[in-house]
């Protein structure tokens, strides 16, 4: 029963997880003084912050943040030029 639960609870985390590595700001909101809840959905401080505004939150970098991969250009072939003389 145990093992049962624990599997749904991952599964349900899973979508979250996910979606909070796609934005490299989260907007933290607290609930009361030790409850909390993240909101890892912005792409700048700036924007969080307006978010952010009256309200008993704070903006941090997104630690599960996985930035795009960018792939190097594939290394040009060298062509040697060959110089005629006339």
């Amino acid at each position: 029963m145990r093992i049962a639960a624990l599997i749904a609870l991952g599964v349900l985390a899973l979508p979250s997880t996910a979606l909070a590595r796609d934005y490299p700001v989260c907007l933290r909101v607290y609930q009361g003084y030790v409850d909390y809840y993240d909101e890892c959905a912005y792409t700048s401080i700036p924007q969080c912050q307006m978010s952010a505004s009256g309200r008993a939150a704070q903006c941090l970098e997104n630690p599960w943040y996985a930035a795009p991969v960018q792939r190097q250009p594939a290394p040009r072939a060298r062509t040697h030029r060959r110089h005629h003389r006339h």
